[in-house]
């Protein structure tokens, strides 16, 4: 396993993070198999475990802490909050309001008094980011939390909440968790310089891109996995861009082949490549899933496999534009920007 500093923090971090977004009724994930995971994980090296209070709404948290308890000390433990988490309409957001409660309930359900790292899942363009960064301040410096970041933020909101925290005297944002795939490259446009430029540690989410680099994904075969059951039409490749994925994936088999890789170390290998990237989350949902994600944890890839991937998918391109959680709201609502 390798180790990197996490932004500017001077935290060591393992290059592949255990993401638990599978644990609880998303992944149908037990307590059990969830310990197993977490101490399979953690006996590779891994040393940071994520996480979120929408996951399985709370339950992927409360598995984790029971997975966690007795060894919390030799874990960067992170979660986030932001997304609805019931029908209350201030049960949401980044608000003060909010973010004190939703902590004090993701610290309750995880079994622990702070968090290493406290994420806000995405940017509430409803709230000020001054409300936001004074609230993680004053959650801060109470000790409930060591660090705080942001999540799938566009690379000008990123820009907009550091000038935020140096005009109001505010803690900053130290980390940013943006979707990164080599079918999904756009970050590379915009959010990783931006990440390099105010030295923010980078965890990168689904590095194999929901399932459709793990190999499982292929010209021919039904596609079976967990997460297509309930996201349907992100696997329809009736859908052009879905075909323009599964033509991407049959061409970097053929790379990965030549290279005498799977499917998962090319991609694991292609996201922790980048210089802007700190860790990639992996979510493994059973003990075979983990397993085959760990082999790819020393993987380098040469530079003329860098070069074959850059042929089949352009450096800074979507394959899936639409899939992107970062596309500003005016963008997706034509009444906000013909009001």
């Amino acid at each position: 396993m390798q180790y990197r500093t996490l932004g500017r923090t001077g935290v060591q971090v393992s290059s592949l993070a255990l993401g638990a977004m599978n644990f609880g009724r998303i992944g149908r994930t037990t307590q059990e198999e969830a310990t197993a995971l977490v101490d399979a994980a953690l006996d590779a090296g891994i040393n940071v475990i994520d996480t979120a209070d929408a996951y399985s709404a709370g339950e992927s948290e409360e598995l984790v802490g029971k997975a966690v308890a007795g060894r919390r000390d030799d874990i960067v433990l992170a979660t986030k909050a932001y997304l609805p988490m019931g029908d209350e309409r201030n049960h949401r957001g980044s608000s003060r309001r909010w973010l004190v409660t939703a902590l004090e309930d993701s610290l309750r359900r995880l079994g622990v008094d702070h968090v290493d790292l406290y994420q806000v899942h995405r940017w509430d363009p409803a709230t000020s980011d001054e409300e936001t960064l004074s609230a993680l301040t004053d959650l801060r410096s109470a000790g409930k939390i060591r660090y705080f970041g942001s999540s799938t933020f566009p690379a000008h909101r990123i820009v907009q909440a550091q000038w935020a925290a140096r005009e109001h005297h505010l803690g900053r944002y130290v980390t940013e968790q943006p979707g990164y795939s080599i079918l999904q490259r756009g970050i590379e446009t915009h959010v990783l310089p931006v990440t390099e430029e105010y030295g923010l540690g980078v965890l990168a989410w689904s590095p194999l891109a929901s399932g459709w680099l793990s190999g499982a994904i292929r010209e021919g075969r039904e596609v079976t996995t967990n997460r297509s059951a309930f996201m349907p039409q992100r696997f329809d490749t009736a859908v052009p861009a879905n075909r323009a994925k599964l033509d991407a994936v049959e061409r970097l088999a053929r790379v990965a082949d030549e290279a005498g890789l799977t499917m998962i170390q090319l991609a694991l290998g292609f996201v922790t490549a980048h210089p802007a990237v700190t860790s990639a989350l992996i979510g493994p949902r059973t003990p075979d899933h983990l397993r085959s994600q760990l082999a790819a944890a020393d993987t380098v890839l040469p530079a003329d496999v860098l070069d074959a991937i850059d042929t089949i998918v352009p450096p800074g391109t979507d394959l899936a534009p639409s899939e992107k959680n970062d596309t500003p709201p005016s963008l997706l609502d034509p009444a906000l920007r013909r009001r």
